[in-house]
């Protein structure tokens, strides 16, 4: 059934297609979090072990949230490993180090890399494709991350 929300379905393709791109950001960035609990080691691996749990916890809401977005507006949201690397930004790559800092680092980086890309959209959500609801939605995904992003910035210091 088509989709009839004032919004035209060809500016809905257009986003569908930006928040599939960030919900295979979104899982990449949860599996790397979920390796990052299940292998730091350490002095400080009860903690940072926690924290990790945490960080996941947040992002497995947020890609349900974002899954739902998408079908919302009418699309499919893509649901297996193989699509979710064709389409993520991020890249998957071995660590040296199982230590905490070497996964923050990481992890830091893919939260910031997102964050531009949620920033860069915004705008456009609601004023090229005429979506305030997904501009509002994205705003709200990206201050989620900023605050990730300070949690994992401030091991560093």
């Amino acid at each position: 059934m088509k989709t009839s929300i004032g919004i035209k379905n060809e500016n809905l393709a257009k986003v569908a297609e930006v928040l599939v791109t960030t919900l295979a950001d979104e899982f990449v960035l949860y599996t790397k979090t979920r390796k990052a609990h299940w292998n730091v080691e350490g002095p400080d691996f009860y903690n940072k072990h926690l924290f990790f749990e945490a960080q996941y916890g947040q992002l497995d809401d947020i890609i349900d949230d974002l899954a739902e977005r998408i079908r919302t507006l009418g699309h499919y949201a893509p649901a297996t490993l193989r699509e979710y690397l064709e389409l993520t930004h991020l890249s998957e790559h071995h660590l040296e180090s199982n230590d905490s800092l070497t996964y923050i680092r990481a992890l830091l980086s893919d939260h910031e890399s997102i964050i531009i890309h949620l920033r860069e959209n915004i705008e456009n959500f609601a004023v090229e494709f005429r979506d305030s609801g997904t501009s509002d939605y994205i705003t709200g995904l990206l201050e989620a991350h900023e605050k990730m992003a300070w949690m994992l910035r401030s091991h560093l210091k």
